[in-house]
C-alpha cells in the first residue's frame, strides 16, 4: 500500500468512525511506525485535518503493542466462549464476529481472541487470531504457515469454537505449569466459591514455548480421549518474542523454564457469555 492510499483510507473512514463510536472531541489517533504511517504525506494530512496523534515518546517500554493495556482499559469487559471442544469434528459449525458482538449487546465492540477459521470460506481447517492472522500446516514442508487474513478474505466468520475477549503480570523461570495454569490456580485459591474469567494479553520476552496448529483436514474419527486430542494437532517449538492471548493459550507451554520471561496485562471480565454451548459435552481436551 502506498502512503497516498493510506491517506484515502483516513479520509473515508477516520472521522466517520469517530462519529459512529460517539467519541466526541476527546480522542487520540494512534498508529504504529509503518513507513507510510509516518510519511510526510500522512503527517501533513493529519495536521491539516487537526487530528491529534499519540506521541510515540509517551509509549511505555516494552513493547509498543501492549501500551494501551498498561494504561488501562475502559468500557464493559466481557468474555465470550463460543462453540466448544465437542465441535472439533463438526465441520459445519460457523459463527460471525459481528453477530457475537450483537449477542453480547455490544455492537461494534473491539474483540480479540482466537479460534478456528470458517472452513467453508478458507477451504481448510486452520487457527485464527483476532480475525487478523491465520495459521495452518504448510503442505510443502509440514511447518507452520502464518498468513494475514485480510490479504485473502474480507469476512468476519469463524468456526468450531473461539475464546474471545488488564493487571500487569511479570514472570520469570517457571517451575510449574504454563502461565495461565498458574493464574487459574491462584484465582481458585483466593476465590474458591466464585466464577471468575480473566482476559488479556502477554508477551513471552525470553525463552521458547511449544504451540500447536490444527491440521488442515478435520479429524476423520471422534477425539474421544486426551491422547487423541494431543496427537491430532502438530506441535512446534517457537522462540521469543511471542504474543499470546490468555483466552487462547491453554496449550502453550514453555520449553526453557530457566530462561522464560513473561510480561502481560489482564483484567477480569464483568460477564461471561456462552454462545451455542454444546448439549453433549465431556472433559476431553480441557487441560
Amino acid at each position: 500500500m502506498r502512503e497516498e492510499d493510506y491517506v484515502d483510507i483516513l479520509k473515508q473512514h477516520l472521522k466517520t468512525s469517530v462519529r459512529k463510536l460517539k467519541l466526541g472531541c476527546k480522542w487520540v489517533f494512534q498508529m504504529d511506525n509503518d513507513p507510510k504511517h509516518i510519511s510526510k504525506v500522512v503527517a501533513k494530512w493529519l495536521k491539516d485535518n487537526k487530528v491529534k496523534v499519540l506521541d510515540d515518546s509517551l509509549l511505555p517500554s516494552p513493547p509498543q503493542y501492549l501500551f494501551y493495556l498498561s494504561t488501562g482499559l475502559c468500557g464493559k469487559p466481557l468474555i465470550t466462549d463460543v462453540g466448544g471442544v465437542p465441535y472439533l469434528v463438526k465441520v459445519d459449525t460457523e459463527y460471525n464476529m459481528n453477530n457475537v458482538s450483537k449477542e453480547m449487546e455490544l455492537p461494534g465492540a473491539f474483540i480479540f481472541g482466537a479460534g478456528a477459521v470458517s472452513s467453508r470460506n478458507v477451504g481448510m481447517n486452520a487457527e485464527v487470531l483476532n480475525s487478523s492472522w491465520f495459521s495452518s500446516i504448510n503442505p510443502a514442508d509440514g511447518q507452520c504457515l502464518l498468513e494475514k487474513y485480510s490479504d485473502t478474505f474480507s469476512d468476519c466468520d469463524f468456526g468450531l469454537l473461539a475464546n474471545l475477549y488488564v493487571i500487569e503480570v511479570r514472570d520469570k523461570r517457571r517451575t510449574g505449569g504454563c502461565l495461565v495454569d498458574a493464574l487459574r490456580t491462584s484465582m481458585e485459591e483466593h476465590c474458591p466459591n466464585k466464577s471468575l474469567a480473566l482476559g488479556g494479553t502477554f508477551i513471552i520476552q525470553k525463552g521458547k514455548a511449544k504451540i500447536h496448529i490444527m491440521p488442515r483436514e478435520f479429524s476423520a474419527c471422534p477425539l474421544n480421549s486426551n491422547d487423541d486430542v494431543n496427537k491430532w494437532p502438530k506441535h512446534f517449538e517457537v522462540s521469543a518474542p511471542l504474543i499470546c492471548q490468555t483466552v487462547s493459550i491453554d496449550l502453550i507451554y514453555y520449553t526453557t523454564p530457566d530462561t522464560v520471561e513473561y510480561l502481560g496485562y489482564f483484567m477480569p471480565a464483568e460477564l461471561v457469555c456462552r454462545i451455542d454451548r454444546a448439549k453433549d459435552t465431556h472433559d476431553v481436551g480441557r487441560d
